[in-house]
């Protein structure tokens, strides 16, 4: 680390030019290769997809992908003339428009029952030429604008679907402005130093950037979700300027005690980078965890968020050590390189309110530890309550023309009519297509069941499908009920006789399903994923303790932040409010990518806070001291840089994306939960109550285990012979001012 770091300085503007010219030439590729994301929440093996299997091999022109136009009358209906002749001719424009195949009409004979019982609800069935992922974002604007312009003299019109939600995309950046905003705020002021302010945010822009523009190309050779970008983007920003934060800090005390800026670079770099890398490296680990899954749509999500963490850990140990050269002494505020001029090298002693608070903490940890597990546990009582299962755009935010569209669906024809089931199944011979003839009578007498078609064969007579409209919401759990009631009651019976093998298909069994797969797996990635952490752990810091105890802080910070996301987006508290639409379930996807991101993010603090107090403790051996130097030392940083990434997260809740707000505010909870309870709080606790025990190690398993350090010791010995010059010379400048207490001399 230390060579490399002496490169970067001393070819700094090759540094800096090779990584500009990266982040030009990756952005431009992606610019001219375009998007191709998919979100294919299709599960191999699931009935959800055999029954989409089936339906797409024996009706190839069925299911693909539209829209929907919902109109409603204020007083009379819609078979009114003036609205017929309006509604029609709004139809017929919207039919000559760019990638607009077909509209299907309810004023035929064919759309009759587009129109509801009472007359006053009608829709229109809108199917495209291509997949609405290749529809652009100005022809969904001009199907909205065309459908718009038949509104007025009390009728409403909304449009529904997958290719209108385009026109609601997180519009500009706004949510980046804000986030790098607040992060460069809080620099500021921890710094003191304009341009060591902006070289954090700098680093984690390019990398970051990079990494945006290479998700774009890594949806043309897998399936990538459309908001893998903005995940990428929201972890990367987070641990991207908060690890050129640690390096930054590091440099300072560096400049502080007198290095020359090349010499405090290298030592930052071959010090802190180090636990950066291995910090990166954890995240990169609990990320990764996710293909042990199997699933394609959380592999893309997994390798995109790891491709962001790797740039940004790269960034943080090469451009950034070359732009800090670039600043030289400006990386110390005026005041600082004033005192520096005047009185030379000084010490830095832990004071103010971390000293104080270090004391505090080792003076009453069972009462502050009890407080923690409190705090932590209320917070996570809701997640005994979560539910998995399909949000749609009835849980859009209520100005959004999908979400007027899903409620006049559900007002005029019923809830289900927003996610009809689909029953599928080959026919082969005479009894088969005599038990399916009176099935839709046995469905519809169903419990459950609004409303079910007759059975539609192929050309080929070899494979059927039914629609079964429900009673309830796509997201509702008696929809949930009912697809398992159709599945291991009706139709078994439905079948008894027969060689038919009806799959029950649609988006409420497609996510049920989706859900299913990952919670029955999700035991095995957790137990994966906290197995790699607690072995990392345990070869860098040569305890059992410390592995055991992180792995248990990592399930509390999951759990609270769970407890967080349910209470807002499944009970609803504040969802509205937020601009984040009405509750619903939480995405079945969630749960695993949740558990990736935030472990391997409250690992960075434990490694930070961890690895000063393993530090004090090899040379002292001390534990109350190793607990109290390393919580003071490290707690301002820590706390700055937890500062950081929350403004980061939280500014994403405006990105206008329900899922990328789930993750914005669990992230968010997770990591004020980490830092601010669990880090400097319920660990120092610990640790005080377990004394010498947190640093032991079998004999047996130290002499086969093989030796790493995070902080190299010919770097540590440095450290000291420059700490013990350092306070040499500044022995007069002490004597003559009151000394200022050293809370590593102090005991609590």
């Amino acid at each position: 680390m230390a060579a490399l770091a002496r490169w970067c300085v001393r070819r700094r503007l090759v540094a800096v030019l090779l990584w500009l010219l990266a982040f030009g030439g990756v952005t431009a590729a992606a610019a001219v290769a375009g998007t191709a994301y998919s979100n294919d929440y299709e599960v191999p093996g699931t009935e959800s997809g055999r029954a989409t299997q089936l339906l797409a091999d024996g009706f190839p022109g069925l299911g693909g992908d539209g829209d929907t136009v919902v109109w409603r009358t204020g007083t009379g209906t819609v078979r009114a003339a003036a609205v017929e002749q309006t509604m029609t001719r709004t139809l017929d424009e919207m039919a000559g428009l760019p990638g607009v195949a077909s509209v299907g009409s309810p004023y035929t004979k064919q759309g009759a029952a587009q129109i509801s019982e009472d007359g006053r609800t009608a829709y229109a069935t809108v199917a495209f030429e291509g997949g609405a992922q290749n529809l652009s974002e100005g022809e969904a604007r001009a199907l909205v604008d065309t459908a718009r312009t038949a509104e007025g003299d009390g009728l409403q019109v909304a449009l529904g679907g997958s290719g209108v939600a385009l026109t609601q995309a997180p519009g500009g950046k706004t949510a980046e402005i804000v986030g790098v905003a607040v992060a460069a705020v809080v620099l500021f002021l921890a710094f003191g130093s304009l341009a060591a302010s902006l070289l954090p945010i700098a680093t984690a822009l390019v990398s970051v950037g990079t990494a945006y523009a290479g998700i774009a190309l890594l949806g043309h050779v897998m399936t990538v979700a459309d908001f893998a970008p903005m995940l990428g983007m929201l972890v990367g920003l987070g641990v991207g300027i908060d690890y050129a934060l640690f390096i930054v800090t590091r440099h300072r005390r560096g400049l502080k005690r007198g290095l020359p800026v090349a010499e405090s670079i290298t030592q930052a770099v071959a010090t802190t980078g180090r636990a950066v890398v291995f910090a990166g490296a954890t995240v990169c680990i609990a990320l990764l965890g996710m293909l042990i899954l199997r699933l394609s749509f959380l592999n893309g999500v997994a390798i995109a968020a790891s491709l962001t963490v790797i740039l940004t850990v790269a960034a943080s140990v090469t451009l950034l050590p070359a732009l800090l050269s670039f600043i030289g002494m400006r990386a110390l505020s005026r005041r600082e390189r004033r005192r520096l001029a005047e009185h030379g090298p000084e010490p830095e002693v832990p004071t103010g309110f971390a000293a104080r608070w270090s004391a505090f903490v080792e003076r009453h940890p069972k009462a502050l530890g009890a407080v923690a597990l409190a705090v932590i546990a209320v917070l996570a009582l809701p997640t005994l309550g979560l539910r998995l299962g399909t949000s749609d755009q009835g849980n859009d935010p209520q100005g959004s023309t999908t979400r007027q569209a899903y409620d006049l669906l559900a007002d005029g024809f019923g809830p289900g009519v927003n996610g009809p089931l689909t029953l599928v199944t080959e026919v082969d011979g005479g009894d088969d297509k005599l038990a399916l003839d009176g099935l839709d009578a046995t469905l519809r007498a169903t419990e459950g069941v609004a409303a079910a078609t007759p059975v539609t064969y192929n050309a080929g007579g070899d494979t059927a499908y039914l629609t079964v409209v429900p009673e309830s919401a796509p997201q509702s759990r008696q929809t949930s009920e009912l697809v398992d009631r159709l599945r291991e009651d009706v139709l078994p019976r439905a079948e008894s006789g027969t060689s038919l093998d009806v799959q029950v298909g649609g988006m409420t069994a497609g996510y049920d399903d989706f859900a299913d797969v990952i919670v029955g797996k999700l035991p095995l990635f957790v137990g994966v994923v906290i197995g790699l952490g607690c072995l990392l752990l345990l070869l860098a810091f040569r305890s059992v303790g410390i592995p055991l105890k992180a792995a248990a802080m990592n399930v509390a910070a999951v759990a609270a932040a769970f407890g967080v996301v349910v209470a807002v987006f499944q009970w609803g508290w504040g969802s509205e409010l937020l601009g984040l639409g009405r509750a619903g379930p939480i995405e079945p996807f969630l749960p695993v990518i949740m558990v990736s991101v935030l472990f391997g993010l409250s690992m960075d603090y434990q490694v930070f806070l961890v690895s000063r107090m393993y530090e004090e403790w090899l040379e002292t051996g001390d534990n109350r001291r190793a607990v109290r130097v390393g919580l003071a030392e490290t707690s301002r940083v820590i706390n700055s840089a937890a500062v950081i990434m929350i403004s980061v997260f939280l500014a994403f809740v405006l990105s206008g994306d329900r899922v990328i707000a789930m993750f914005g505010i669990a992230l968010a909870a997770a990591v004020a939960l980490d830092a601010f309870v669990l880090r400097t709080l319920l660990v120092p606790a610990l640790m005080h109550l377990l004394g010498g025990a947190n640093w032991w190690l079998p004999r047996w398993l130290d002499r086969r285990m093989p030796r790493i350090s995070i902080e190299p010791p010919e770097s540590r010995a440095a450290h000291e012979r420059l700490a013990a010059a350092t306070d040499a010379e500044a022995a007069d400048v002490l004597a003559r001012e009151e000394r200022k207490p050293d809370v590593r001399d102090t005991a609590g």
